[in-house]
């Protein structure tokens, strides 16, 4: 049985604790994910993501807001019921552009458009977008901004090495305990998390990791497959023999058909077993289950056109911060990533000679 709205946890500004040295390692965290921007871009002479840099598909939808969703549930954005249209990018999770052969956690990141109210960001305070950005996993297992911190500045040691060994670093699961001991990292800050990354990425549920203000409450944000044609695809393993085989899929699903996805919310009970300061631990889903919000609807559709990909990847930025304040990131993994967003994206859209645009109308995505 789901709790009682009485039973979940108030947000209040004691739901947040500043961890030990944190304006200290969030600073030298981006500053060595500047470093290794610089460092991408003179490989590529092209400013790329310092996460979620490869992309596979680029997607025009609708979320539509369930109708009389209980008032712990009717919060920010799910206030009322009502159709927003969205841009849903797929990508895969390190911040370098390699094979699809070289396994790795997969990204949704969704883009909603009409979104009304003041947001968080100060410089995007009038616009009228909120994003949620989500990945394949519950987890991330460098929770905190101290394990985060000592985990980029061995990636960053590393950067330099050969792309053998670069890759060995991205790999996960099967062989990740090998891989990052190989290269100095303890198993159990792999920063990439566990799970098989060669299950179809349209099968996959996606989360967002670690919580965020839900209105009135704290919360974690899910996007899982509904539609049969996508549950089908869930835990079916993908061969991959080609560098870009995830792209492939995508193109060819959406080419004939379209898809769903259920947008859900899982409320926190318990700050000690559903934390926000450690974005490492699982919330237990038998003391608060995901409850349904809305649904993805996308039409088939051209997924991944060259106009259409140029404008997600070097136009258009996802940020967590994008966000009314009733849907701001919590946990000071989320607070160092104010700073590590706009550093990155200010670098690439300077580098790229492109626009930052948050769009006002889904046309403003090419076809």
């Amino acid at each position: 049985m789901s709790p009682t709205p009485l039973s979940y946890v108030r947000y209040a500004d004691g739901v947040e604790e500043i961890q030990p040295n944190e304006d200290q390692l969030t600073d030298e965290t981006v500053a060595s994910m500047a470093r290794l921007n610089r460092f991408m871009f003179e490989k590529h002479r092209h400013a790329i993501r310092d996460a979620h840099a490869k992309s596979h598909g680029v997607l025009r939808g609708e979320l539509h807001i369930y109708p009389n969703l209980p008032a712990h549930l009717a919060q920010g954005a799910f206030r009322e019921a009502k159709v927003y249209p969205v841009i849903i990018r797929l990508s895969s999770a390190p911040g370098a552009i390699g094979s699809d052969k070289q396994s790795t956690n997969k990204g949704m990141a969704v883009k909603l458009i009409g979104v009304e109210g003041k947001k968080f960001l100060a410089d995007k305070v009038d616009e009228i977008t909120q994003d949620f950005l989500m990945v394949n996993d519950t987890i991330i297992p460098t929770g905190d901004i101290k394990s985060y911190h000592d985990m980029q500045l061995k990636l960053e040691k590393f950067a330099h090495t050969p792309e053998g060994f670069q890759q060995a670093i991205s790999t996960v699961a099967r062989v990740a305990s090998k891989a990052l001991t190989a290269v100095g990292l303890e198993p159990d800050i792999n920063p990439i998390g566990p799970g098989d990354p060669n299950h179809h990425l349209l099968g996959e549920t996606y989360h967002t990791l670690g919580a965020i203000r839900y209105g009135d409450y704290v919360a974690k944000i899910s996007a899982a497959p509904l539609s049969e044609n996508v549950k089908a695809l869930t835990g079916q393993t993908i061969d991959v023999q080609d560098d870009g085989t995830w792209r492939d899929l995508v193109v060819d699903f959406f080419r004939t058909q379209g898809a769903e996805y259920e947008l859900r919310a899982q409320l926190s009970t318990d700050l000690n077993t559903m934390p926000v300061e450690d974005a490492s631990v699982e919330w237990p889903a038998d003391q608060s289950p995901y409850q349904p919000l809305g649904k993805i609807v996308i039409p088939a559709q051209e997924a991944y056109s060259p106009a259409r990909r140029v404008f997600a990847d070097d136009v258009l930025s996802f940020n967590p911060f994008h966000c009314l304040p009733e849907h701001r990131p919590l946990g000071s993994i989320n607070r160092a990533r104010i700073k590590a967003y706009e550093s990155s994206a200010a670098y690439r859209h300077h580098m790229n000679a492109q626009p930052r645009i948050e769009p006002r109308d889904i046309s403003e995505l090419p076809d």
